[in-house]
């Protein structure tokens, strides 16, 4: 058995979601060795065959630290599965913004930089060796915030949809174990066009996901949706995406994906239920006090449950690694511009040859070449993590 799959049917499911837009590669492949190492299940990336081979290469640097660390650790320590996500129309998780900042007056207070979660809106700021100003499309994930906060509405999106030509390689070629298809209620000849390009791949996939907001007639189209796959030869999740990329707005945000997780799991759609959208530290609390978090074992089957099956941590997770990726990216920066040559990067395992708290100073934008920056952002991932695992928790042998 699977060891995610088993996270899953005993619902402490943990997800990472790296962003279906966010394409900056040294963030995500640092940030998928850190919650591989913490023990997520899966791992969800955008459909872009650099951001997967990003992801593989976090997920292979984890299994490298994890030979230094103590052998018990490294038994329980099992690869997450990688998930890519695709689209059926236009969508919020599918964006990037854009604005000409040479237009922007001279004296603006630039709100939108102030308020970017991901750091990608910037003015005379040296990126690829020039003066840049505006948006840094590999770091926009396209969650919306600068829009209404410009002085003079100068900032707009560009959106994508995922084209059925594009998909079948990413499945075959680029090794992913699942896909999630975003949808809006309504879509239903947009979904089924998707789907009927997926199709005849699933059977090399371990898991479908179908992520949708609410909307008036929600349940019925989650209905729908179920009849136009079924049957279906892996997992199914429901991702209820409450409040879109709003994790690390503040705590009420968790209130909105709690609510729609319970609007899905009293319709006992089946397959499982799992939270996402305003997902952060609070959401766990909040599930158990309502009793909807491990109340139950899930069978080898696909049944119905009255209990979130697990949750997905998008802008949260992130956010919550992001001072210290712009530490390790600041260490780089400083070695670079020093004028002193770079050694040639070691291995992961040479890297933490001692323990993962060695001392070992920075010598590249890797993670794991400088053990006290990979330290501290495993605690805090494992933080998270560990907030939905069962404390009793066997692995499998």
């Amino acid at each position: 058995m699977y060891y995610p799959l088993r996270s899953l049917r005993e619902g402490h499911w943990f997800k990472l979601i790296c962003g279906a837009s966010f394409q900056h590669l040294p963030a995500i492949r640092n940030l998928v060795l850190t919650y591989t190492l913490a023990g997520a299940d899966c791992i969800d990336v955008a459909a872009d065959p650099a951001v997967i081979s990003a992801a593989k290469i976090g997920l292979q640097a984890a299994f490298d630290v994890a030979e230094t660390l103590p052998q018990l650790l490294r038994q329980t320590l099992t690869p997450p599965w990688l998930m890519v996500s695709f689209n059926d129309g236009e969508d919020p998780h599918f964006r990037k913004a854009e604005f000409n900042a040479a237009v922007c007056p001279a004296d603006c207070a630039r709100p939108c930089e102030r308020i970017c979660p991901a750091q990608a809106i910037v003015f005379d700021t040296q990126v690829a060796n020039r003066s840049f100003s505006g948006v840094i499309r590999d770091r926009c994930y396209g969650c919306g915030r600068c829009l209404p906060v410009c002085p003079i509405q100068h900032i707009s999106t560009s959106s994508h949809v995922s084209t059925p030509d594009a998909i079948a390689p990413l499945v075959l070629q680029a090794g992913v174990d699942a896909i999630e298809i975003h949808t809006q209620v309504g879509r239903v000849e947009d979904f089924r066009r998707l789907w009927l390009a997926i199709a005849p791949w699933i059977s090399n996939l371990k898991l479908v996901a179908i992520s949708c907001p609410d909307g008036e007639g929600l349940i019925e189209y989650l209905r729908t949706l179920y009849d136009l796959i079924s049957p279906l030869a892996c997992p199914l999740i429901w991702q209820t995406d409450g409040r879109p990329m709003s994790g690390d707005i503040g705590a009420g945000t968790t209130r909105a994906a709690v609510k729609l997780g319970q609007k899905v799991l009293a319709a006992k759609l089946p397959g499982y239920v799992q939270l996402a959208g305003g997902t952060n530290q609070h959401t766990v609390t909040k599930l158990r006090s309502l009793g909807l978090l491990n109340c139950d074992r899930f069978s080898e089957r696909l049944t119905q449950s009255s209990c979130i099956a697990g949750i997905a941590y998008g802008s949260f997770a992130r956010t919550l690694l992001l001072p210290i990726l712009n530490q390790l990216e600041m260490l780089e920066t400083d070695n670079t511009t020093s004028g002193n040559p770079q050694p040639q990067a070691q291995s992961a395992s040479k890297a933490c040859s001692t323990s993962v708290l060695g001392s070992r100073p920075a010598q590249s934008a890797n993670l794991e070449d400088s053990p006290e920056l990979l330290s501290r952002a495993l605690d805090l991932a494992s933080s998270l993590v560990s907030q939905l695992k069962l404390p009793n928790l066997v692995p499998n042998g």
